[in-house]
């Protein structure tokens, strides 16, 4: 494996965008990085900060959600390994490090970074996310029969030919328990590692709402009886 796709999907990231690039461009895998950025039809002034940037950009003409956003960028992408970075800043680009390196050694089709099995992380979540994320994960491990504890979680990496034969359909943030879903359900060689978090609040930016939640309880249950 000789190369790494970091897709990222951006809403409205004006005052975060530049600086995650350059937190993204200061990890070395060893590997031949490729960043790709798919724009989601910000409205902020963040389009005017793609013509400067050496990266491929890619636009949806109207705000589809994240789910779309990286269903656009898996198309796209090259690398041997794919992994997901946010926009903002509530994720530390250097620990997807050890993610990457699972797959490249052939030890993981699937790694996840998990928030929650890292004590650093202790009392900075917020409690409704901290609450939704652990009803969500404890649900999936129960229709799922399978142990993990961060389903949520942003920095998730695959090896490229096994998420490819994966279809997305989601839209919006109940991507996040699709692709769990899917690849469970695939018999992926799946592994956690732990992360650094740093929650922003809803008026800093955040997006994610008590309905994301509810789509996506209703997405697992879904998913496993059905595509």
């Amino acid at each position: 494996m000789n190369k790494v796709s970091i897709l990222i999907p951006v809403y409205n990231e004006k005052d975060s965008l530049l600086e995650i690039l350059k937190q993204v461009e200061a990890v070395d895998f060893g590997l031949e990085k490729e960043i790709i950025l798919v724009d989601d039809d910000s409205t902020d002034g963040t389009k005017e900060l793609y013509p400067t940037l050496p990266y491929k950009v890619f636009y949806h003409s109207r705000n589809m959600g994240k789910g779309a956003a990286l269903r656009t960028g898996f198309c796209q992408a090259t690398g041997d390994i794919i992994i997901i970075q946010d926009a903002d800043l509530e994720y530390n680009p250097a620990d997807y490090k050890p993610l990457v390196n699972l797959i490249a050694t052939n030890s993981a089709d699937v790694v996840y970074g998990s928030r929650l099995a890292d004590t650093r992380n202790n009392g900075k979540f917020l409690l409704l996310s901290y609450l939704a994320n652990i009803t969500l994960t404890y649900l999936t491990r129960v229709l799922y029969g399978t142990y993990l504890t961060d389903m949520e979680t942003c920095y998730k990496a695959f090896r490229s030919d096994f998420i490819r034969d994966i279809t997305i359909k989601s839209n919006r943030f109940d991507f996040e328990p699709e692709i769990t879903a899917k690849v469970l359900k695939k018999n992926a060689r799946f592994m956690e590692v732990p992360i650094s978090y740093n929650a922003r609040k809803t008026a800093e930016g955040k997006k994610i709402t008590w309905k994301d939640g509810v789509h996506a309880i209703w997405a697992l249950l879904k998913y496993r009886f059905t595509d």
